[in-house]
């Protein structure tokens, strides 16, 4: 039978009906995932509070730099293996560890600190280190991004970390506003309940400091099973982003604690592990379309002593984090000042990898030039090569000069395609 479009079946009325029906749906979807993050830092530095002072992030990039320079050889091996252009990628890892050899720092009040037992003595010390801390904080240039990681709300330790957060921010705040850049580690989450009454503390926090609602944001560390597969066959962290109402700035993996807690031997305990490959899958599951990132953990196997160790190890955390950027994880920790080189030329080799041709393709797509380069790119790809220069722009892999050398485009056209399906710049 034919039929006209005056004539089909799926008349106006109908069309409004179902229309209405499903317009609540998207809001609340649009709410729920409002898309991938935008570009963030390429690691964090966790670092024990007793070892936060002032200049520590010079220091470390100094550390870095006399690293490469004393092992100069294994320096170059691993330059090699990342790239075919060793000596351009070893001049900008040292520009980069001279300019910004920290792009997150998290005071750690957890790992790397003394137990606490409980005792007097042990509150009146970690109170000193968290007033102490703030004072640092004000008189610092901090990274790009910061914070604090604070101790867990298992019922040992709950009041200490809550009291430990509440120390520092009532310090910090007593001088000025907030620096920019703050976000806090709620490690070894166990249940829905934690991350509740935590959003419930933030909310009190801000209150109380005059802080607009919603600014403090947090980071989950996924570090305990409870996390990653519920009693009841669901995965938590997924409901826990929700639930947090956007105050949920990241997923951390925990490597040690969740390989650990499965009954992973310290000797088979790595970031490659099936078991951790399997859990931030589930992460990246949970995270997509969020906003929210996923960073990989750490390797705690840190490049010192001989020239033959820390060669191996280099080229260990290199592959490590070449394998993660692979699996679409743009984030690791950082244990040691020695393990910095190693980010930053296994992230650049990454990201230059292919940048120019991403750059011409996002130029072509965006002047709307056809067949140019015999590929045909659509919205999504489009999207997806703007978040490679983004990327590779945000951490230092490429510089915008570069950019506009090869195709012609600048920082505009590149964040013109970040948002999913913007359509192309020039129409002919």
């Amino acid at each position: 039978m034919n039929s006209s479009p005056e004539t089909g079946v799926l008349g106006p009325e109908l069309l409004r009906h179902w229309d209405e029906m499903l317009t609540p749906d998207d809001t609340s979807y649009a709410a729920a995932y409002p898309g991938p993050p935008a570009p963030g830092t390429v690691h964090t530095v966790y670092l024990p509070v007793p070892g936060f002072v002032e200049g520590v992030v010079q220091a470390w990039g100094g550390r870095a730099r006399a690293a490469v320079a004393e092992f100069p050889a294994q320096w170059h091996t691993v330059l090699s293996l990342l790239s075919d252009s060793p000596d351009e990628l070893g001049s900008l890892t040292l520009a980069k560890l001279e300019r910004e050899p920290v792009e997150d720092l998290r005071i750690d009040f957890e790992d790397g600190f003394r137990a606490h037992r409980g005792t007097p003595a042990d509150d009146l010390e970690e109170d000193g280190h968290a007033i102490r801390a703030a004072a640092v904080v004000r008189r610092s240039q901090m990274p790009r991004s910061w914070g604090v990681r604070i101790r867990c709300l298992a019922g040992a330790t709950r009041r200490r970390g809550l009291r430990t957060l509440d120390l520092f921010l009532a310090e910090l705040l007593s001088h000025g506003p907030m620096p920019a850049g703050f976000v806090i580690t709620l490690p070894k989450v166990t249940s829905l309940a934690q991350i509740e009454v935590f959003c419930a503390v933030l909310s009190q926090l801000e209150a109380a400091h005059g802080l607009p609602a919603g600014s403090l944001r947090f980071e989950i560390q996924v570090e305990t099973p409870q996390t990653v597969l519920g009693s009841d066959g669901t995965v938590p962290v997924g409901r826990m982003i929700h639930a947090a109402g956007g105050r949920v700035s990241g997923l951390h993996f925990g490597t040690y604690d969740y390989t650990a807690s499965l009954g992973i031997l310290g000797a088979h305990q790595n970031l490659r592990h099936p078991v951790a490959d399997f859990a931030k899958g589930l992460m990246m599951l949970a995270a997509a379309e969020t906003g929210v990132r996923v960073s990989d953990g750490s390797d705690n196997k840190v490049p010192t002593g001989d020239a033959q160790t820390v060669g191996l190890r280099w080229q260990v955390h290199a592959e490590g984090v070449t394998r993660a950027l692979r699996q679409g994880i743009f984030q690791g920790w950082d244990l040691h000042p020695a393990q910095l080189p190693t980010r930053f030329a296994a992230t650049f080799a990454f990201f230059r990898d292919g940048w120019s041709e991403a750059a011409e393709r996002l130029g072509d797509y965006h002047r709307q030039v056809p067949g140019a380069g015999g590929v045909l790119d659509e919205p999504a790809t489009a999207f997806a090569l703007a978040r490679h220069l983004a990327a590779a722009l945000a951490c230092g892999a490429v510089q915008q000069a570069e950019i506009g050398t090869v195709a012609g485009i600048g920082d505009d056209v590149v964040r013109r395609y970040l948002v999913r399906g913007a359509p192309p710049g020039v129409l002919t």
